[in-house]
Order: C-alpha cells, then sequence, then structure tokens
C-alpha cells in the first residue's frame, strides 16, 4: 500500500514540475523519490534510542491478522454479526408477519368471498401463492436489510481483506482461492448474492470449486429453521436458564460444520474434477478508514437486498401454488402430498427424518424461507388434526413455542428427528434463486446440476450415518 501511494505521489509530483533552466528535471524527481522515501523509513523503522511511533493501522493487524487471536476474533466478529441480524430482524419481520398474513391475507379473503370468487381459484391465488410469497417477504426481507449494510461496513472498514489474509493459508491447502473466504462469509447472508461475489476470483477452476461450495454458508433462509429446531428440542434439554445459550451454540456448531464442509469439500474438487494447483494470490491490505455509512446502506439494499429478494418472491410463487394444489388435490381417499409422505415416510425414517420433511423440501425448493410454515401444514394434514392448522394448503405458523412443539410431538418428531432437520437445513439443494444465479455465472447446465444434487447426496448420507451412530448408542 505504502509503495503504491509513493508512486502515485511521485507521479504527480511529476507532473506538476515546471521546465526550469537552472534545475534539472532528473534532479527534482530523484529529489521527490528520496523525500518520500524518507518518509516511509521514519515511519517503519525506529533508530537506536527512539521511542517506536505509534501507527494504529500496525497495532490493529497485531490482533486481528495474528495466529492466535486472528481466528478467535474472526468467530466473535461473525457470532456479533449473526447476533445484530437475528436479534435485529424479529422486529419488522414479527410487523411484516402481522401486515402481510394476519391482516392482509383475511382481507383478500374477505373480498374473494365478497365477489364470488371460485373457491379453488381463492386457494390457489391467495391461500397459495400469495401466502407463499408474504412468508418469504417477511422472513428474507428484515435480515438481509441488516446482514448486508454490516458485511459491506466490515468490507469498506477493511476488517474483511485481513479475513482473507487470515484463511488464506486453508483454503490454498484446500487446493482454492484465499479470497473464498469473503464469498463464503457472503453466503451467510444469501447464497444467491455470495455466487455472484465469486466474480472476485480471477481464476475460473477456483471460481468454480467458490460457487459449488457456497451452499454450505447458512444463508438467512435457513437461520430460522435452526434456531426453532434448537430452541425446542436442543435447548429443552437443559435447564431453563441454560437453554438459550445451549440453543445459540448449537447454531453455531452447524455453521462452523458447514465451513469444515466446505473446507473438505474443496479439497476433493480440487483433487478430482477441478485438479490444479491453487493460483498465487497477492493481497493487499488497505488502510482502516471509516466506512461510509449512508452510500454503503443504499448500495447494499439497492444492488443485493431487493435484487435478491425479487428474485426469490418471483420464485415463491409456483411453490405456492404447488404446496396448496398438492394438499388439496385428491387421489382416492387422500391427497397428492399425504401419497407422497406415506410413500417417502419409510426412507425418511431410515435417515432420521420422515416424510413430511421430504416433501416440504420437495416442494419448498424456491424458497427455504417456507420451510417452517410447510411442514406444519402438512403435520397437521397428515396426522388428521386439520384443526390446529388453517386449513389444507394454508401454510402457518405459532408464536407459542410450545404450541410448536406438541404439532411436531404428534408427527413423531425426535431429538434425533430434529439433529438430522439441521443437519440437512445445512447440507441439502441450493434455493431456486440460488440455482439460477449459478447458471447465469458459469451458463454450465452440468456444473448447475453438480452444484444442486452434490449437497442433496451429501445430507442424505451425513444424516444416514448420525441416525446409524445415534441408534446404536441409544
Amino acid at each position: 500500500m505504502e509503495q503504491r501511494l509513493h508512486t502515485e505521489r511521485i507521479l504527480s509530483r511529476a507532473g506538476s514540475l515546471r521546465w526550469d533552466a537552472g534545475r534539472d528535471f532528473h534532479d527534482d524527481l530523484v529529489e521527490s523519490i528520496y523525500t518520500d522515501a524518507a518518509r516511509i523509513a521514519d515511519r517503519a523503522v525506529t533508530r537506536e534510542g527512539e521511542r517506536g511511533r505509534f501507527d494504529l493501522d500496525r497495532t490493529i493487524d497485531r490482533f486481528v491478522t495474528s495466529r492466535w487471536l486472528g481466528f478467535p476474533l474472526m468467530l466473535l466478529m461473525l457470532t456479533v454479526v449473526f447476533w445484530l441480524t437475528i436479534e435485529g430482524a424479529n422486529y419488522p419481520s414479527a410487523m411484516l408477519t402481522t401486515l402481510l398474513v394476519d391482516t392482509i391475507h383475511p382481507a383478500l379473503k374477505g373480498g374473494a368471498a365478497a365477489i364470488g370468487m371460485w373457491s379453488w381459484l381463492d386457494g390457489l391465488l391467495i391461500d397459495g401463492i400469495y401466502l407463499a410469497m408474504a412468508w418469504v417477504i417477511s422472513v428474507m426481507l428484515p435480515p438481509m436489510a441488516i446482514f448486508f449494510p454490516l458485511f459491506t461496513l466490515l468490507e469498506d472498514f477493511g476488517y474483511l481483506p485481513r479475513v482473507a489474509f487470515n484463511l488464506d493459508g486453508l483454503f490454498r491447502r484446500a487446493g482454492a482461492h484465499g479470497k473464498q473466504a469473503l464469498t463464503m462469509a457472503m453466503g451467510f447472508g444469501c447464497n444467491a448474492a455470495a455466487i455472484v461475489s465469486t466474480r472476485v476470483i480471477d481464476s475460473p477452476r477456483e471460481r468454480l470449486i467458490a460457487i459449488i461450495t457456497n451452499n454450505f454458508s447458512l444463508c438467512n433462509g435457513r437461520w430460522p429453521t435452526q434456531i426453532l429446531v434448537a430452541t425446542i428440542f436442543i435447548g429443552g434439554l437443559v435447564p431453563a436458564h441454560l437453554a438459550g445459550l445451549v440453543s445459540a451454540a448449537s447454531v453455531v456448531a452447524v455453521a462452523v460444520t458447514g465451513i469444515l464442509l466446505a473446507f473438505v469439500v474443496s479439497w476433493a474438487l480440487s483433487r478430482t474434477v477441478l485438479r490444479g494447483e491453487a493460483s498465487a494470490f497477492s493481497l493487499e491490505l488497505p488502510p482502516y478508514r471509516p466506512p461510509q455509512i449512508l452510500r454503503t446502506v443504499y448500495t447494499s439494499v439497492i444492488d443485493r437486498t431487493l435484487i435478491v429478494l425479487w428474485r426469490a418472491v418471483i420464485f415463491a410463487i409456483p411453490a405456492g401454488a404447488v404446496i396448496w394444489l398438492s394438499s388439496n388435490i385428491t387421489v382416492g381417499q387422500a391427497s397428492l402430498a399425504e401419497h407422497f409422505i406415506d410413500f417417502t415416510g419409510p426412507f425418511g425414517a431410515i435417515i432420521g427424518l420422515n416424510g413430511v420433511i421430504l416433501l416440504a423440501y420437495v416442494i419448498a425448493i424456491p424458497a427455504n424461507e417456507i420451510i417452517i410454515p410447510t411442514i406444519l401444514m402438512l403435520t397437521v394434514m397428515s396426522v388428521g388434526t386439520p384443526e390446529l392448522g388453517a386449513g389444507a394448503g394454508v401454510m402457518f405458523e405459532l408464536d407459542s413455542e410450545a404450541d410448536t412443539a406438541r404439532i411436531l410431538a404428534s408427527g413423531g418428531w425426535t431429538l434425533l428427528t430434529a439433529v438430522n432437520l439441521m443437519l440437512f437445513s445445512l447440507v441439502h439443494n441450493p434455493c431456486s434463486t440460488t440455482i439460477y444465479t449459478i447458471y447465469k455465472e458459469t451458463r454450465s447446465a452440468k456444473w448447475t446440476t453438480v452444484s444442486a444434487l452434490l449437497p442433496v447426496a451429501m445430507g442424505f448420507l451425513l444424516c444416514f450415518l448420525v441416525a446409524i451412530v445415534w441408534r446404536a448408542l441409544s
């Protein structure tokens, strides 16, 4: 950094020098070079008998790039960003849910009844399509509107290049690029946005590795599932005063598992189908500087949040339609959804899940944000307690965690089901928005298919192994 600024300063001075018959231009240029060199030396070198000058950037770097403190500080920073995102999103998310689900949805139903709309069209458009879009907006918008500005502020401040510096060695051993650390961190906000951010990686091979493995970063659409399941099943194992801490620790453990899987899969890909040497990574650590908050917020909201949200809403439309149709079209005495649940139930039991979860992840591919409402709706339908829900094909959530736990328990959920759901939520196919973005960035149907199916296969295998060990120890 110093050298680049030094060169720019020399060229600036050289351009402003005027011809002086009594003074050689070369002498002026040399004098400028030596002046800047002396200034840099005064800052960098401590002479004998002198007290070292204080340098704020260098002092901060001693901590954030330290071999011993760098990684704990990264984990702490990541935890703080997650906490601010989750806690900060709770209130606006609840407000949007109240507005879109509790207020507008009944109003639309009343309007449809007033004009005599056919019941099937009412259900398809309002209970299916509209509710899917409403859940996506209420669950997805608040955390993205918080996470992306925080992420960009850390980038503008100069901390994220230090993260890449710290993780460069690990990614290099995995045959990947050090900048994958930045795209991986971006994935915790939204995997689709992170796929776009892989453009910072110049090597096509290493960029492809970053794209394929980015799904192992828990996006904001999967956090609500992780937190709810951890709170009900894992937090319930300990005394009340420890429940919150234990639940949070289990969610962080799942996120760290995703990071480890990203390293393992990157290593495997770089030594098989994407074999090659890690490219040279010359990273310039920029000086720390105060972020431009207003510009950062505007850029994050317009360029990332709203664009990604719009794509998610578009993909939520067919998801809502499929959810309602599969729950209301009957064959024999059961709906299509019930037939699928019964058919996949034995396989789900083998891997520690159930048919309801498998169906929810099939029809909720467009948006992870609707997983919990879909699971609750399918559960009350499959166990024959429709009075606990809002109707066939109508997604819902409950304010009470105890009521939610009772519904899940009625569906045969156990601690193994909860643990494997958390793992499968981490390791499963990307959402439709991410899959579409992968295709746009790679222009390859083959690598898009690999990116979509590889995590599913790994998720089934991981859940199967956990189920085997669990039952062996029980």
